[in-house]
């Protein structure tokens, strides 16, 4: 395919296919078009060029009849797309020129695209990285998740709280994806499961549609684009008019509503029955649907079943699939005549699992007795999954246990690999989440390091820095991240980090600007801008964070004529809805900047910005203006990250522990490089075997004892005294995160910090080289990976 074809040959063609698309499919001309028409006429020029490479990819793909990838996921934060397509197309500059020739400022334009309300965090925003490194490597590949109306919340604070409300993103049209009504499939809850003629059959209670809308993800220079197949609920059944005719009008519409509910919001609150009900009924639907999808694709090209593993790869990104494996035991068992034994073999051969966590809590389990009223069917396929596990290695893990369905190992015993997400991650998840499966299973369980795209991680995000980037080492980098490495030789020259330090600051006071435009806030760009943006959870220690900055301004009240380095704490991120004491530490964060923002004694000194509604749009403005990378979780609760990889691409300094990639990327960028704090996994296990370590911690830090102390009396919440006491009370009582053994470790390096950052030669050298190191974190790196070890698949992209 000659990629030339596909593209506009200058601003001025590009122009009029803008215009055509206002005209012919907003139905506008340019005196009356809104700011909403030209980003959708925008958005759809800028689709119609990804067609034919989308196309051309998909007849390459059937053409070869190889093996295909499908990434099951229930996020893919894939936030704006007008800037990500043309950015990879490489007609950014060209959609720019356009857009300024008709009189439209371009920057504002694309600001006015909702974010895609897909996804919530890491997880998410990994698997977006990983569709554009797929198409980027020509690998044939689908995404596979679910089409949310209303993603997972956006949020508001109200006197600190945090408010939910839905998000409305598809309150527009949205320009980027194909609906196809003619790709449908009954996906079935509840009802009975009986045998007639030696053959099971299942007749489900409750039966709604899957509806397919497709979005093109083009790779890299546009060669190759896959597809994102969403997955949005509908009912079999439209609308009830005997009800409607008979006057009730609510009961006519029910069967649209409640079919509805199952793609209408991530993650919905599970701590109520329904709740848990309604999560494994979006976890079921969306796998259900990919499978007969990768099924049907398979069967329509003439292969035999039982060389499934040879043409599909399913990738379960995380729990939430898990149930693919005994979906497609059902399809080749119930479905096809399979024996059980050999659909088993054969779903596992297809599937491989990535686990993402070592909290016990995250590790999906059922209830059993609701698992098997959802579906009864695939109760009793686990059941003989759980029993041939057992005869084979005559161990003890089952899958089903003490009434509950256990998701973790229901994907582990379904996966032919198992792959953590950094090297410490998979080490200690054979240790200890897995360490019973990896006995029975020792060559199961390998390491995938995260990466992240450096399309939009640098290149798309970072217009400063890219241009100096590309002066310098020339512009092949984009997908050969390992030629950062050209930019060493570079960070001790005075010249190179002048322009480091510009680059630096023209994305510090565009966040500035940004602030105040959106939120009426004023920061001074000059500052250290430190920056914890991820979601909240108290292994990621956002209170830590918050602690060190109370105790900081005590020092600084107590000390206002010393020289301080001013500095701008920034935090972004949500809460689960349902998450009570990550929800009261956003309140007491809001608290404490109320108090602290407004002290007259420090103002100079030490401010707090919590923006509201993080989201991938926020990661891009805050993640290029970022100095300090907070990266402070417990040792050994975070898998990997991917936060810290962006952070460390874009030249801000990571004070972290070992934990996660952080360990890798320490290794990469150097110590000298990263500033290391806390306990080692090993050492917080140890410190939990100390009887009241906690109180023992806090009653040896007077700095901490004072802060705590201020907290639990109402100092930031004098309203109501005591509205922190029990989160104070928690800490020296139940530290299972060890934000008290941590912190004085934590304020120490901080105020190392404070001095090498007032050292601007030296900071800006360790800066440089933390871009020049990071080259391996690429999500290419990932996917070749992946692509070798578990896929068996190679680039289908002709040369």
């Amino acid at each position: 395919m000659n990629i030339k074809n596909t593209m506009p040959l200058d601003a001025t063609i590009f122009r009029a296919e803008i215009l055509r698309h206002l005209k012919y499919s907003l139905g506008k001309d340019e005196s009356h078009a809104s700011l909403y028409d030209w980003r959708m006429s925008l958005s759809l020029a800028l689709r119609d060029l990804v067609v034919d490479p989308w196309f051309e990819s998909t007849r390459t793909t059937y053409e070869a009849k190889g093996k295909r990838v499908y990434y099951l996921s229930m996020e893919f934060l894939i936030g704006r797309l007008i800037e990500d397509v043309a950015v990879n197309l490489r007609v950014d500059e060209c959609a720019e020129e356009a857009m300024q020739s008709l009189g439209q400022n371009y920057s504002s334009v694309v600001a006015d695209e909702p974010d895609a309300a897909l996804g919530n965090g890491g997880l998410g925003r990994l698997a977006a990285c990983f569709l554009d490194s797929l198409s980027t490597l020509g690998i044939p590949a689908y995404g596979y998740g679910i089409r949310y109306e209303h993603g997972l919340f956006e949020q508001h604070f109200e006197d600190g709280r945090q408010i939910e409300t839905a998000e409305g993103w598809l309150a527009q049209r949205h320009a980027w994806e194909f609906e196809r009504p003619e790709v449908s499939y009954p996906i079935g809850f509840s009802g009975t499961v009986s045998e007639s003629g030696g053959q099971v059959v299942w007749s489900p209670g409750e039966t709604v549609l899957a509806s397919a809308y497709d979005t093109p993800v083009v790779g890299w220079k546009g060669k190759w684009a896959n597809t994102l197949r969403l997955w949005a609920a509908k009912p079999t059944r439209l609308f009830d008019l005997e009800s409607f005719n008979q006057g009730e009008y609510l009961a006519a519409t029910e069967p649209e509503a409640l079919a509805r509910t199952i793609s209408r919001v991530l993650y919905p609150d599970d701590t109520t029955e329904t709740g848990k009900e309604l999560r494994l009924k979006q976890e079921y639907f969306f796998t259900a649907a990919s499978i007969q999808d990768l099924l049907r694709r398979f069967l329509s090209e003439g292969h035999d079943l039982r060389q499934l593993a040879n043409k599909v790869a399913i990738q379960l990104n995380d729990t939430h699939p898990a149930v693919a494996g005994a979906e497609l035991v059902r399809l080749l068992v119930d479905e096809n005549g399979l024996a059980m034994a050999d659909a088993i073999e054969i779903a596992r051969n297809c599937l491989g699992y990535t686990n993402h966590t070592l909290l016990p809590e995250a590790l999906e389990r059922w209830d059993e007795e609701l698992f098997a009223r959802v579906l009864p069917r695939h109760h009793r396929i686990i059941q003989l999954i759980e029993e041939a596990h057992l005869n084979a290695t005559d161990g003890t893990v089952r899958i089903i246990e003490d009434g509950a369905v256990k998701m973790g190992e229901l994907a582990f015993i379904m996966a032919h690999k198992v792959n953590g997400v950094s090297a410490l991650h998979s080490e200690l998840v054979k240790q200890t989440v897995f360490s019973d499966l990896h006995q029975a299973y020792p060559d199961r369980i390998t390491n995938m390091t995260n990466g992240v795209t450096p399309r939009r991680w640098l290149y798309s995000c970072n217009p400063p820095l890219r241009a100096l980037i590309n002066r310098s080492i020339g512009t092949e980098w984009p997908d050969d991240l390992e030629r950062l490495q050209g930019l060493e030789k570079f960070a001790g020259d005075a010249g190179f980090q002048a322009d480091f330090r510009a680059a630096k600051m023209h994305n510090k006071e565009r966040l500035s600007d940004w602030l105040k435009q959106r939120d009426g806030l004023s920061i001074d760009p000059a500052a250290m801008f430190d920056v914890q943006i991820k979601r909240i959870h108290e292994y990621k220690r956002q209170l830590m964070n918050l602690l060190e900055t109370v105790a900081l301004w005590n020092d600084i009240r107590d000390n206002p004529d010393m020289s301080w380095t001013p500095r701008i704490k920034i935090f972004g991120g949500k809460a689960a809805p349902g998450y009570v004491v990550a929800k009261e530490i956003i309140h007491l964060i809001n608290n404490v900047a109320a108090t602290i923002n407004k002290d007259p004694v420090n103002r100079e000194f030490l401010q707090i910005v919590y923006p509201e509604n993080y989201n991938v749009t926020m990661a891009e403005v805050l993640i290029p203006a970022t100095d300090v990378s907070e990266q402070i979780s417990t040792a050994g609760k975070e898998a990997s990250g991917t936060g810290n990889m962006k952070f460390a691409l874009n030249g801000a300094l990571t004070i972290g522990t070992l934990d996660g990639a952080n360990v890798e990327i320490r290794e990469r960028v150097g110590a000298e490089n990263f500033y290391l704090f806390g306990l080692t996994a090993a050492e917080v296990v140890a410190r939990r075997e100390e009887d009241g370590f906690a109180r023992s911690a806090i009653e040896a830090s007077p700095r901490l004892a004072r802060v705590l102390e201020q907290i639990a009396t109402g100092r930031f919440s004098p309203d109501e005294p005591d509205r922190f006491a029990a989160l104070v009370s928690r800490l020296y009582e139940h530290d299972y995160f060890l934000v008290s053994c941590d912190f004085d470790s934590y304020f120490a390096t901080q105020r190392q910090i404070d001095t090498d950052f007032n050292d601007t030669a030296v900071w800006t050298q360790k800066a440089i080289l933390n871009t020049a190191r990071m080259g391996w974190f690429s999500s290419d790196r990932t996917i070749s990976g992946y692509a070798d070890e578990i896929w068996d698949v190679h680039s289908a992209m002709r040369t």
